[in-house]
């Protein structure tokens, strides 16, 4: 593998200007504490910006912005609002370039991957704004004098927290269906990566977005999420992060009857059958588990190879992490940037030295590149146990443990073991055995073939502890609806 370490002082200087502020109401302003975070570069440890932070006033003045602006905009006609929002995405498309390049410098991800995730936003905004238009309720036959009907309608204010590894997607996802879907937003976004999150919503205000229907903060994520659960003005929490922080947040919300969207952790299965083709899988898994340097979701993370293929497969992807260039995501060439934060490299550190222990082996890869910034090799790791930390806990990293299997139903079992259920990939040229995966894998998403990731026209979520409720799609704008049953007496 080939390392280029540094970023160009032009690249930070150029981040240097982009603003950082809270919106609330369409004022951009800062915290009422005047308190600050330091955002840090992935790339070389050193301090980027500071964020301004929230205070318990700052998020209670963007839910009575939210509150006061929900039914202006609810009640504002339908093609009235995909104008605004189509116009949104359309400046989104044109500020792609300026919004990567932003991204890339604070959350480390290569300049490419961040420009894709930037147009797909544009897409997926454009197709919830379309499908607002056909969000139909129905008429029930019942007799001659009564008219009986279902209306969809938006749930109001929102209350949104995001993590820092898709800096713009996680947002976007947030803010175009429930903005689409009628109701407004209050989106607390990471202080990892705060200038994406700023750029993403100036899209929003500049395209006539009327104010208090988006606002933005950053702050202590488990103060504001308390603050969200405790507001009756905040009808529902559409929540990304962790299994631990969502399993708390839903209890809370719980107690308060508060509906949530919760998108958790995953700890996805590949199961590589034996009558796949292994270089083909092998290729396409390490395209997966390398991009953002693994830290997705729903990233490939227990490789399951039939024995008759086992090693085939295991050479391939060898040889396909040799191949990664790791720098700087401004840099032409590289393929995968830093980790995002100290906390990652550390728990690489952790993950790998476990497995070996346990007896696994180091087939490339396996430690940090240099002393500054938060680089990590691309690493395989092969003949893991099962009780290794890594098979039992999200890695969220760019490390590959692989594990030979001799029969599809041992492997399913393997896949199946724990409690995450986000997403699963199965490899094989025979269409009983991609029936027998599709019937078998316990996954909200699945993949035959190839290690796709979401697309606006479906919906994303997780079973099992990974979730609940779903985004994109058709099923991603209801799930910012409720449902009203009319029985109206006509004489």
């Amino acid at each position: 593998m080939s390392i280029v370490l540094e970023a160009p002082p032009a690249a930070v200087t150029e981040y240097a200007k982009a603003p950082l502020a809270l919106l609330i109401d369409g004022q951009w302003r800062e915290g009422s504490s005047g308190r600050t975070r330091d955002v840090l570069d992935p790339t070389t440890g050193e301090v980027l910006a500071a964020v301004p932070t929230a205070d318990r006033s700052d998020v209670d003045a963007a839910i009575a912005a939210a509150a006061r602006a929900f039914p202006r905009w609810r009640d504002l006609p339908v093609d009235e609002r995909t104008r605004i929002l189509m116009k949104a995405a359309a400046i989104m498309r044109e500020r792609a370039d300026a919004i990567a390049r932003i991204a890339t410098i604070e959350e480390g991800k290569t300049f490419a991957e961040m420009r894709g995730e930037v147009l797909r936003c544009a897409k997926a905004l454009e197709w919830d704004a379309q499908d607002a238009k056909r969000a139909y309720g129905r008429i029930i036959p019942i007799d001659n004098d009564t008219e009986l009907t279902v209306r969809h309608e938006p749930v109001g204010p929102v209350g949104a927290l995001v993590p820092w590894n898709f800096p713009v997607g996680s947002p976007n996802r947030k803010i175009a269906g429930a903005i689409s879907a009628g109701c407004s937003l209050v989106l607390k976004a990471s202080d990892e990566t705060p200038a994406t999150a700023v750029a993403l919503v100036a899209c929003y205000q500049d395209a006539g977005l009327p104010d208090g229907v988006l606002n933005l903060v950053f702050g202590h994520s488990a103060e504001i999420a308390e603050q969200f659960v405790r507001d009756e003005r905040i009808r529902l929490i559409a929540f990304t992060g962790s299994i631990p922080n969502g399993k708390d947040l839903a209890a809370k919300a719980g107690a308060e009857m508060k509906p949530m969207i919760l998108e958790l952790g995953g700890h996805a299965p590949v199961i590589v059958c034996e009558d796949a083709d292994p270089k083909l899988a092998a290729r396409r898994t390490a395209a997966a588990k390398y991009a953002n340097a693994g830290q997705v979701c729903t990233s490939p993370s227990r490789i399951l190879v039939h024995r008759s293929i086992y090693r085939e497969f295991l050479d391939e992807l060898v040889k396909a992490s040799a191949e990664v260039k790791v720098g700087f995501g401004l840099d032409e060439g590289v393929t995968m940037g830093p980790l995002a934060n100290e906390r990652r490299l550390v728990a690489m550190e952790r993950l790998v030295a476990d497995a070996v222990a346990r007896g696994a082996r180091v087939e490339i890869g396996g430690k940090r590149i240099g002393t500054r910034g938060y680089f990590f090799e691309p690493t395989v790791l092969s003949d893991v146990p099962l009780d290794a930390d890594i098979m039992r806990e999200e890695p969220f990293g760019p490390v590959a443990p692989v594990v030979a299997f001799d029969d599809l139903e041992e492997a399913l079992a393997i896949a199946n073991a724990l409690p995450y259920g986000l997403a699963a990939y199965g490899f094989t040229e025979k269409a009983a055995t991609a029936d027998r995966l599709i019937r078998g894998l316990e996954a909200g998403i699945l993949s035959i073939n190839h290690c796709g990731g979401s697309v606006p026209e479906a919906p994303s979520g997780g079973v099992k502890q990974s979730g609940i409720g779903r985004e994109g799609g058709q099923e991603g704008l209801e799930a910012y609806l409720v449902v009203k049953r009319v029985s109206h007496k006509l004489r």
